[in-house]
């Protein structure tokens, strides 16, 4: 709800022969494995935050909540695994993929994309990675890559979408919105509809809105009707990160 290290200064000399490098006692310099990984698991972290879209914000939430630190750097090994593993539940893939197995990434898949990955957040569908909406993508219009569908086919997955989100309380319907509103009110609804799911579950009193949740649960003073697209987005993803704690 986100120095480059300098050698001290030394006498003036050649370098030991060999190619050794040698410590002040004369002994070979070892090559310290545990940091050397250590600091390949702090990079992947920030390769998830990156892969994640992650802002500053929502990311020092995830390291805080799961680490108890408010840095990746002030971590051990054992809490960057567990922040790994909590970036994997998010959504972060570390698999190498294979050439021209890029996202698909025309509009109307972006579409499709921000629609599984709300879903996620309302908590329709238990994985909101790409890997996952490839393979629903599959089973509803029965094309191998997303990034091969034309529009018709597409048109069909989001709307086999809209239909998830319909029966999880997430209104679709544009019938008195003005298109250049369209997002936004989605967004307002989307907030609304993990707030009901709250609420059923009895997380937050049912008498709290979603002005009140917002400032709890992600630190904003908002109005709703006026609230700008990237508070509700924030606001969402807070949300749904709860409502994902209490079911896990």
């Amino acid at each position: 709800m986100r120095r480059p290290y300098t050698a001290p200064a030394g006498k003036l000399g050649s370098p030991p022969t060999g190619g050794t490098v040698v410590s002040k006692t004369g002994a070979p310099a070892r090559f310290d494995a545990t940091a050397q990984h250590r600091r390949s698991m702090i990079a992947k972290v920030h390769v998830a935050k990156a892969q994640l879209r992650m802002t500053s914000d929502d990311y020092q939430q995830v390291v805080l909540r799961v680490t108890g630190h408010d840095s990746s750097a002030k971590c051990d090994q054992a809490q960057l695994a567990a922040l790994i593993a909590e970036m994997k539940r998010l959504g972060f893939s570390d698999q190498v993929r294979p050439r021209g197995s890029r996202p698909a990434d025309h509009p109307s898949a972006r579409k499709a994309r921000a629609m599984w990955i709300s879903l996620g957040l309302l908590g329709a569908i238990h994985d909101p990675s790409d890997r996952a909406l490839e393979a629903f993508a599959r089973r509803q219009i029965g094309c191998d890559r997303l990034q091969w569908a034309n529009q018709a086919l597409v048109y069909k997955l989001v709307e086999a979408l809209k239909a998830i989100a319909e029966r999880h309380g997430w209104s679709q319907s544009a019938e008195g919105v003005k298109p250049i509103m369209a997002a936004t009110v989605l967004k307002r609804r989307l907030c609304a509809a993990i707030l009901a799911k709250l609420r059923a579950d009895e997380i937050v009193p049912g008498s709290w809105s979603v002005e009140r949740a917002a400032y709890e649960f992600a630190g904003l003073e908002i109005d709703l009707i006026t609230a700008s697209d990237d508070d509700l987005d924030l606001v969402a993803r807070s949300l749904g990160r709860v409502l994902a704690e209490v079911r896990s």
